[in-house]
Formats: structure tokens, sequence, C-alpha cells
């Protein structure tokens, strides 16, 4: 991914911010009352307000420095989702048959790491390419590998199988990880007014979903 910082944004802020995923659905109301609806996006893009994380001066100058760094919109960077990140719900741990990744064909040795919402045919497919350092578990057919029998391209999500341990024909792929989400700042300008802010009013830190 071009023009992006491995760097994450500072968590103490990000764990007071607001947002969530979003979609784009495009209605059409016919002549008879019925609707054709249709997803323009094929995929959900998160947005957050990081302003809404900034308590006292401390966060919004680390806030602001930050911000200067990745030269506003320019570069972006890795953010924490305080609800959704991991291959697990937020109270457990990642274990390596949380989330399929995939079916070995005998060959095929590079997986994508992805998390799914929902079962079944309307079940959403997500792909992680962000994954955490040191999360990373895998297993094939619930046998979990050890550390040596793989490795994890943290700056893609794509896991590559050592030769000796390739997934044979059918069997199942499993992975369980900790993982941020590729974001960037949805604005080139922060207002601050200290007077405002010893008040109360807090300034708007827009932050975008990087769609891979």
């Amino acid at each position: 991914m071009p023009d992006f910082h491995e760097a994450r944004f500072p968590l103490d802020v990000a764990r007071g911010a607001r947002g969530g995923p979003e979609r784009q659905t495009q209605i059409v109301t016919l002549a008879s009352g019925r609707e054709v609806r249709n997803s323009r996006w094929a995929h959900s893009r998160r947005r957050y307000d990081a302003g809404l994380g900034i308590r006292n001066l401390d966060a919004l100058a680390a806030v602001v420095s930050f911000f200067e760094e990745r030269r506003g919109r320019l570069h972006g960077f890795r953010w924490r989702d305080q609800l959704d990140w991991k291959s697990c719900p937020p109270s457990q741990e990642p274990t390596a048959i949380d989330q399929i990744i995939g079916i070995g064909d005998g060959v095929t040795a590079v997986f994508q790491l992805s998390k799914a919402y929902g079962s079944g045919a309307s079940a959403y497919s997500r792909e992680i390419t962000k994954p955490c350092e040191g999360t990373i578990r895998v297993a094939v057919d619930a046998v979990e590998l050890a550390g040596s029998a793989f490795s994890c391209d943290l700056s893609t999500g794509q896991v590559t199988i050592a030769a000796g341990s390739i997934p044979p024909s059918a069997a199942v792929l499993t992975a369980g990880f900790a993982f941020d989400v590729p974001v960037r700042f949805d604005t080139d300008a922060i207002e601050v007014d200290l007077s405002a802010f010893a008040a109360g009013e807090i300034p708007r830190v827009p932050v975008v979903e990087i769609i891979p």
C-alpha cells in the first residue's frame, strides 16, 4: 500500500473516538411503490471522529503531532477500532481456529487473512491487511502450526506456509489474530480554538478507512 506509515494512532485517544462501518446503497422507488435496492460498494468503509477522544491538552498536542507527521491526508496509518480488532469477540483471545482463510489444494502456500461477519450464504468476508505482530495463529484442520511453519506479512496480511506444512487438498486453513484498520485523515486542516477547548468544545478530527 503506497504512502502508508505503519504507525498506530494514539490508543488513548482512539478509545474515546466515535465511528463505525458505512455502506452506500442506491434505492429506487418504482411507480408501484416497490423498491429496487443496489449496493454501490462491494465493501463497507469505516469512518471515525478522533476528536471525541481528546480530553486534555497533552492528547490534543499528540494528535496534532501525529497529524503533522502524516502530512494531513497524504500518508495512511494504523487505527485500533476498540469494538472490532480481533478475529474473535472483544472479550476473548484469538485462537488458531477463529476464521477460515482458505482451503488447501496441496500446492497453494499463500493465503490472505480475512474475517467473516455473519454465517451462511449471506456472510460478509472482510480482507484483513494490517494484522498485529505476535498475535497471528494458524491451524490446518484444527491442528495448530508451530510459529516456524508459517510467516505473515504485517503490511498486507498475507500468510505464507512453509514448504513442509503446505495444506493438503481439501484441508481447512484457519487463523486467529488481532488487527488494525488502515486509515488516513479525512481533512488537511485541524482547527483548534484553545479558549473553546477549555470550555469543553473539542476539535473535529475525521478519519476514514483506506480500502485495499
